[in-house]
């Protein structure tokens, strides 16, 4: 018996083409796009300055050579780092990501859009610097914007109807493939690079979801888009020097990303690439956690008023949620670090009914030892409520609902309160973005002079504007 091999090697998968042309022909023109790009951008940047002073993230950047020096390096924000690309990939996207703060995308499949930009940000940077170096033009923030369009985009049709999560492996494998697609072309690749950049992200290894589930929930989910925006852009770069590409990664029998890692299933894609993710993008607002839960956490903060001085008379919390923050916030038992805690419905919940706040800090080892949470996590029940769940996945909605509900050992009852859209969610935007601005300032405040913080403040209030600066101009700005 003998096994036949093709003599020829075949067309690439339509899947890797359309990528390509995608990021290689389409204008974006929607000004929309560009002025929530501008957002995102600023949102991200802010979530970074705000990891910077927590020693657990801290710990992880810099050269892994000391005393290493890089010409004409990229910038990492915040810092006065200057690394090669792949390695400031590595920094800026592990401190947009750490605090869970970043912006979200929720569909089959979940994931944060701005995890890219580690990627793009140093791509861009070390390309403006070294062209500049040799007499060349740099970079402009435009193009950095436009590329955040379309790695927004790659990354967000793919997840409409496509859940990684039920085969057990993470999201930011779409984060390597947007990357890669996104920096080879800013890195001047053609149609052929661009396809051999997106194919050799989906050849390679892909990430297992167990470090965001118990029993092995970890630190390392902080970090998994840094590791995947980095090696976006070594992928890209290999590419551009001329390696090969694998045209039928995802569909070559027995061997291919379907077969292998998709229980031979192939993707599913609704629409047609453009401009909707970025227009339809999720910004966390108001409190560093887990999406799903942010609505819950809403309800909760409106009810601390009425529970605050009887928190010992609260015979049971009821949560009426949808099934996605079942599958991966309902957490009962111990948890035993933030990783853990900031992936836990019902302790959000909880230290929103209790101290009537949400922050990063409340998730931390000392902030948990307080008692009263694990005690009213035990009195809390978590439901599924069909209808949200319908309602997450209605292309026309994409609500992230939840319904919280006090009840107390003398009978007594709150009434039941919904929120169906969080105040990130674009239905909100009027109401969202002066909010997401003070998020901002209260970032770059934590680290820069009140000088400092106007120049960035002013570079970055008007998309035409920011556009025309050069890369590397804005982000000598974050040095501190």
């Amino acid at each position: 018996m003998s096994t036949r091999i093709p003599a020829s090697r075949p067309d690439p998968d339509q899947v890797l083409v359309d990528i390509a042309d995608y990021v290689l022909n389409f204008k974006v023109d929607s000004r929309e796009a560009f002025e929530t790009a501008r957002y995102c951008l600023i949102d991200a940047l802010g979530c970074g300055l705000e990891a910077l002073a927590y020693p657990a993230c801290s710990k992880l950047l810099g050269p892994i050579v000391p005393g290493t020096v890089v010409p004409h390096g990229a910038r990492v924000p915040g810092t006065a780092l200057q690394l090669d690309p792949v390695l400031a990939a590595f920094n800026t996207g592990t401190l947009i990501r750490w605090l869970d703060f970043n912006d979200t995308w929720l569909a089959a499949e979940w994931g944060h859009p701005s995890d890219n930009l580690g990627g793009i940000l140093a791509t861009a940077d070390w390309l403006s610097r070294t062209r500049l170096a040799g007499g060349q033009a740099p970079l402009r923030m435009r193009q950095v914007l436009e590329a955040m369009i379309k790695a927004y985009e790659i990354q967000g049709v793919l997840a409409l109807e496509n859940s990684f999560n039920r085969v057990g492996l993470d999201h930011v494998v779409l984060v390597k493939v947007a990357t890669a697609a996104v920096c080879a072309w800013l890195m001047g690749g053609g149609r052929e690079q661009i396809i051999n950049a997106v194919s050799q992200a989906l050849v390679d290894g892909q990430p297992l979801r167990t470090y965001r589930h118990a029993p092995n929930t970890g630190s390392r989910k902080s970090w998994a888009a840094g590791d995947a925006t980095a090696r976006g852009v070594l992928l890209a770069l290999i590419s551009l020097k001329g390696e090969m590409g694998y045209p039928t990664v995802l569909t070559a029998p027995t061997w291919g990303f379907y077969d292998v890692l998709f229980k031979g299933q192939t993707f599913r894609l609704s629409r047609p690439y453009g401009s909707y993710v970025m227009e339809n993008v999720l910004f966390k607002i108001s409190y560093p956690a887990e999406f799903h839960a942010q609505t819950a956490v809403e309800c909760a903060l409106q009810l601390h008023p009425q529970v605050v001085g009887r928190l010992d008379t609260i015979a049971r919390v009821v949560i009426r949620t949808h099934e996605s923050a079942l599958r991966i916030i309902d957490k009962k038992g111990p948890l035993h670090n933030p990783a853990d805690r900031d992936h836990c419905l019902q302790y959000m919940v909880a230290v929103a009914l209790i101290r009537g706040r949400l922050s990063a800090e409340d998730y931390e080892d000392e902030a948990a030892a307080d008692p009263r949470i694990d005690l009213l996590r035990a009195r809390m029940e978590v439901r599924e409520e069909p209808r949200f769940s319908a309602d997450y996945l209605d292309a026309g909605k994409r609500s992230i609902a939840n319904a919280v509900q006090i009840f107390f050992t003398d009978g007594r009852q709150t009434a039941e309160l919904v929120s169906e859209y969080p105040l990130g969610h674009c239905r909100r935007r009027t109401e969202g973005i002066p909010v997401l601005m003070e998020k901002f300032r209260t970032h770059l405040a934590r680290w820069f002079s009140p000088p400092q913080q106007g120049t960035i403040l002013e570079s970055s209030r008007d998309v035409h504007k920011l556009g025309m600066l050069a890369v590397n101009d804005y982000l000598d700005q974050y040095v501190p």
